[in-house]
């Protein structure tokens, strides 16, 4: 789908002397899947030194929320009483969860109905974690989700309506997934964070072990490729 951080290059070791060539290769394997604009994910074990820097002399520009930080919770989070959070049991709530990401990511109606036409497909796949949805006076006002790992819980997103932030929501949210990584024998948490929910992690008690540093590449549209 065309929403930029959905392709991702991921996991970047280039070596020092190939640095120009490997960037044209991998413009080039998005281009090949009609992607226009695609992140590349800079961490602090890219290689070579300076990576970011050249793709930057490069054309690739800081994303909007520029710096992920990954982030772990070994300690359970504060309870969020009041919070009406129910796990995610039938494919039209599996929707009604994807609605709101959509909505709360800026989503244009485009994007929206290319991610629409993968449902099906994707609602097969959640089976291997789990989403969640809180409500507030019966409605769906929040969705969160999580993927099992053998040593953790991943967060692997969470989004809230705007009018219903500062409400807790997230923090019920987070715990109600702590507390499922539990039952399942694995107590921590990990997640990567934007700049809107670093703080909030932060004041629940995880704490920052890495950072990614995300740019966006436009390189297909230089290069006319069409969607």
């Amino acid at each position: 789908m065309s929403y930029p951080p959905a392709g991702g290059a991921n996991r970047l070791r280039f070596g020092s002397g190939e640095v120009d060539e490997r960037i044209a290769a991998v413009r080039k394997w998005f281009a090949e899947q009609g992607r226009e604009e695609f992140v590349w994910w800079v961490g602090t074990s890219a290689t070579p030194a300076g990576l970011e820097t050249r793709l930057v002399e490069q054309g690739a520009t800081p994303w909007e929320d520029g710096v992920i930080t990954s982030m772990l919770a070994e300690e359970p989070p504060p309870d969020v009483p009041g919070i009406e959070v129910r796990r995610v049991e039938t494919f039209e709530d599996f929707v009604a969860g994807r609605e709101i990401h959509w909505a709360t990511a800026g989503f244009t109606e485009q994007q929206a109905e290319e991610a629409r036409a993968t449902l099906q497909e994707r609602w097969e796949a959640a089976r291997d974690g789990a989403a969640y949805l809180a409500y507030v006076d019966g409605e769906a006002v929040a969705a969160g989700d999580v993927l099992f790992l053998p040593f953790a819980g991943f967060l692997s997103g969470a989004s809230t309506l705007p009018e219903y932030r500062g409400r807790g929501i997230y923090r019920a949210l987070v715990r109600v997934r702590w507390d499922e990584a539990v039952r399942r024998g694995t107590p921590a948490l990990i997640i990567g964070a934007g700049a809107m929910s670093r703080p909030i992690l932060e004041r629940l008690g995880f704490r920052a072990v890495a950072e990614q540093h995300l740019l966006l590449d436009r390189s297909g549209q230089r290069t006319g490729t069409s969607t």
